[in-house]
């Protein structure tokens, strides 16, 4: 049996400046840990054959397939907020890329996969426990409903890594729209090369903008598309209570998918100053500072695309202001709109944004879990009965003050109490990836080679708005000792 790629790669053909040619480096015992088969499927791959000790090898990087070209993508980036002006994949190699079952080009990256000319003195690989947590969380956003990159295997390599201490190494296949970030704008700006930033975007438009192409001023209306994107995607990720933990420029993706899951996590009891990553020292990019660090991030942007707006710089930058002015409207409608879902309201009304900013000053006050309480609020929606989610709160009066209110509100819209439960159990997911589970889940992995609790922790996330009651205690929270403070980048 042979894997088959269907590759057609666009990315590698652009000049030579936007890449390095590599191949990956081999490793001695490739052993596949898992394979996401439906996402195979959905890419035109064979998953029997990718399980096979031939797919392993490929999907560790010892052997490449026919039809890739092999390329460490360039880019740079402001890494909390200090530029560095050449990044590139230090540890990912893009294999290729294939047309899906939807007609979707999508990159395949092999990441952990050795050292590229971008490494910077690092050894190119990738440690065991972020390849799990990277595969965990990022199928868990797509469960989630929310666009991201995907992870199509897990291998581990039959070698070691040196971080702290020698850990086993492993290997990634990631998949993602595209791999192209703020970045990779930023790589060809410092150095003034206006040629490769219209190639560039040309490249971006037509293949995540197409609708753009033959309008009367592309670029603009590209900036105007990634902001849009980006305004959305991040109130997507603050109605699951989500942290990404480095929202470098270099972790933006122009398609408007979530990528790179360093030291991200979950917030369980709500608080907006929520920060886990252990290199996030200042808060940068704690919970409420994201759509910020968005905009700040797409101000880069602009500043890269400045050059195609025109030869008029003051008009150029006035216009570019322009666009970024959308940001906070667009992102505004569509976390306020999330939110109305999320406490079970169909229509807009004055009062309802205030009312829903008391629930949440309450919950961060009462340290209420944040999946939790909007999860048995739907309970309560359902049968006023139903006070589970009063327990949620240290102090069960400050629910009941909100809850009158909240009952009130309900009261002037014309759906069942059996619709709104439906409606409100559809967006509030009862399962998330709590960090004390992924952080077990990664011990017994590294540990003892076990990945029973990873694949039942898979499973569990796949349906996280289902009640799925053999697994009811996945959606518990931490014990007082099962608490994950910080996150771990893993580079």
């Amino acid at each position: 049996m042979t894997v088959h790629f269907p590759f057609q790669n666009s990315y590698s053909a652009l000049p030579d400046s936007f890449f390095a040619r590599v191949a990956p480096t081999p490793v001695a015992a490739p052993r596949l840990i898992k394979l996401n088969r439906p996402l195979a499927v959905q890419l035109g791959l064979d998953p029997d054959i990718l399980e096979t000790p031939e797919g392993a090898e490929i999907l560790a990087g010892k052997t490449v397939p026919a039809g890739a070209d092999p390329i460490a993508m360039a880019y740079a980036g402001h890494q909390f907020g200090q530029f560095v002006p050449q990044l590139g994949d230090g540890r990912a190699i893009l294999l290729g890329e294939v047309i899906d079952k939807d007609g979707v080009r999508r990159d395949i990256q092999l990441k952990g996969s050795g050292p590229t000319p971008f490494s910077r003195r690092g050894d190119g690989r990738a440690a065991l426990g972020p390849v799990l947590r990277e595969y965990i969380v990022s199928e868990a956003m797509y469960a989630l409903g929310i666009p991201t990159t995907r992870s199509l295997a897990a291998v581990v390599t039959g070698e070691h890594v040196i971080r702290e201490t020698a850990l086993p190494g492993a290997v990634l296949t990631r998949v993602a729209s595209s791999h192209i970030r703020v970045g990779t704008f930023q790589f060809f700006a410092v150095r003034r090369d206006t040629d490769a930033i219209r190639r560039l975007a040309d490249h971006v438009i037509a293949r995540h903008y197409p609708d753009l192409l033959g309008t009367e001023r592309p670029y603009h209306a590209l900036l105007a598309g990634v902001v849009a994107r980006q305004a959305e995607l991040v109130a997507r990720w603050l109605l699951v209570g989500f942290i990404h933990g480095v929202m470098n420029t270099d972790n933006s993706s122009i398609s408007g998918e979530t990528i790179d899951y360093g030291p991200c996590a979950f917030m369980d009891a709500y608080n907006p100053a929520q920060v886990f990553s252990s290199i996030d020292e200042m808060g940068r990019y704690a919970y409420a500072n994201q759509p910020r660090i968005a905009l700040w991030n797409l101000t880069r942007l602009a500043e890269c695309l400045l050059p195609l707006f025109g030869e008029e710089q003051d008009k150029a930058v006035e216009q570019a202001q322009e666009i970024l002015g959308a940001f906070p409207e667009t992102f505004s409608k569509a976390y306020q709109a999330g939110l109305r879902k999320k406490v079970g309201l169909f229509t807009e009304r004055d009062g309802d944004e205030a009312l829903i900013q008391d629930l949440l000053d309450a919950m961060a006050k009462n340290q209420a879990d944040f999946t939790l309480t909007f999860r048995r609020l739907g309970d309560a929606a359902g049968d006023p009965a139903a006070d589970d989610v009063r327990a949620e709160f240290m102090d069960p009066a400050a629910f009941d003050e909100w809850a009158r209110r909240w009952r009130e509100r309900l009261a002037a819209e014309p759906q069942s109490a059996a619709e709104r439960q439906t409606a409100m159990n559809a967006v509030n997911p009862i399962f998330i990836p709590r960090n004390h589970r992924v952080e077990a889940v990664i011990q017994a992995a590294v540990n003892n080679d076990d990945y029973a609790p990873f694949d039942e922790l898979v499973k569990v996330l796949a349906k996280p708005y289902e009640d799925q009651p053999d697994y009811a205690a996945y959606a518990d929270p931490p014990l007082p000792d099962q608490r994950v403070l910080q996150t771990f980048c893993g580079t």
